[in-house]
């Protein structure tokens, strides 16, 4: 596992914490996933549909974002060993304890604000080595049924490392005791090109991205 850089940048009205990154755990993640995963599938138990589509190597993981609980179903339908990266909001990694847990579970710190060049690197580093790194092109968590611009970050780092996207969409509506579904879609590649594609280009890709995702919501069909 790398060790990931991360600049702060520090608010002229408030100082900020700083974020110090750790080294991933494999032994960690292995640990939580055996501890944390049957209270998980207990309260919040789900369904895993499209797993022909759960391809092994490398994968850019996109779906859509409405609990907290989102990225854990996700690592969960893997299986114990398949190490998911979450990217995250460096905002989490500010809080103590659980920037220590963030890190060793192997998520990736991304600082929205800046172009954080830190966080490329280490996911297009776990690309390297065959993992699967997670995002939600959204950006945040979404309250049901509002919608969000899908931001293009996803569909331009997929293009520079070259892996395939895997669409997942994940039911809205996680009541407890009963099960909700995540949904795996049929991965895909978005294919490079000579020429620097536009922003418009890039905007329409993410809108294909967000469409494919939206596609396997079965509730709504």
């Amino acid at each position: 596992m790398n060790e990931q850089t991360q600049e702060v940048m520090h608010s002229p009205e408030k100082k900020q914490r700083k974020v110090v990154p750790q080294k991933a755990s494999n032994k960690f993640y292995r640990f939580c996933y055996r501890t944390a995963g049957p209270v998980i599938r207990l309260f919040r138990p789900f369904e895993v549909l499209g797993k022909e589509n759960m391809i092994s190597g490398a994968a850019m993981i996109c779906s859509n974002h409405s609990a907290m609980i989102d990225p854990f179903q996700i690592a969960l339908s893997f299986g114990i060993d398949t190490n998911i990266h979450v990217i995250a909001k460096i905002e989490l990694f500010r809080i103590p304890v659980i920037a220590t847990i963030l890190w060793k579970l192997g998520m990736i710190c991304v600082d929205r604000s800046i172009n954080d060049i830190a966080s490329i690197k280490t996911s297009l580093n776990y690309f390297k080595n065959g993992e699967k790194v997670v995002i939600f092109p959204e950006g945040t968590r979404l309250s049901e049924y509002h919608a969000s611009a899908a931001k293009s970050g996803a569909v331009k780092l997929a293009e520079r490392a070259g892996v395939p996207i895997i669409p997942v969409f994940l039911s809205r509506r996680k009541p407890v005791f009963r099960k909700s579904k995540v949904i795996f879609g049929e991965p895909y590649y978005i294919e490079k090109q000579k020429e620097k594609r536009t922003l418009d280009e890039y905007a329409r890709l993410s809108e294909e991205l967000m469409s494919r995702i939206q596609s396997l919501d079965l509730e709504n069909q």
